[in-house]
């Protein structure tokens, strides 16, 4: 049996060092490369302002998750779901410097499991061509009217990229 997990993050910018941070999680289980009805997502309140350009992005507000738990309050849940198990990212370095960063900052060792970055595969695959999620779901006839109705949010985007 393989499991794998893929994973998704929205954030309120391009770089944890610049003090950005996470402010969705999203994770959705394969068994065999078939999604079960197994996932793990949290909003979380980041603990700063989200800048308009990214809101135009994700669609996510800082009305939407100033109530919600702080990453430390949420990071537990998350590991125990992930578990050892690979990660299947699209543009996995993006979302693990986030994660890694956010895990470091409250004393907690970074992710260490194996990874497949999607993105990286695509561009290897495709070479010349648009690799974005969207552009793979397009090669493939994937449905994403909910991504385009509701934005580019870390739960969607697993599903998505689970069908590519």
């Amino acid at each position: 049996m393989i499991r794998e997990i893929i994973l998704d993050t929205e954030t309120t910018g391009l770089d944890p060092l610049e003090g950005h941070r996470i402010i969705e999680i999203a994770a959705i289980e394969l068994i065999n490369h078939v999604k079960t009805d197994k996932s793990f997502h949290s909003y979380i309140n980041p603990e700063r302002q989200i800048p308009e350009s990214s809101k135009k992005i994700h669609n996510i507000s800082n009305e939407k998750v100033k109530d919600k738990p702080k990453f430390g309050e949420i990071i537990k849940k998350f590991m125990d779901f992930i578990e050892d198990d690979i990660l299947v990212i699209h543009n996995a370095e993006f979302d693990l410097k986030f994660l890694n960063y956010e895990l470091n900052k409250i004393g907690m060792e970074s992710i260490q499991n194996e990874n497949i970055d999607t993105l990286k595969l695509a561009k290897s695959k495709y070479p010349g061509s648009s690799v974005s999620l969207d552009s793979l779901c397009k090669r493939f006839n994937i449905n994403t009217k909910e991504r385009v109705e509701k934005g580019h949010g870390a739960l969607v985007d697993c599903y998505l990229l689970s069908e590519a």
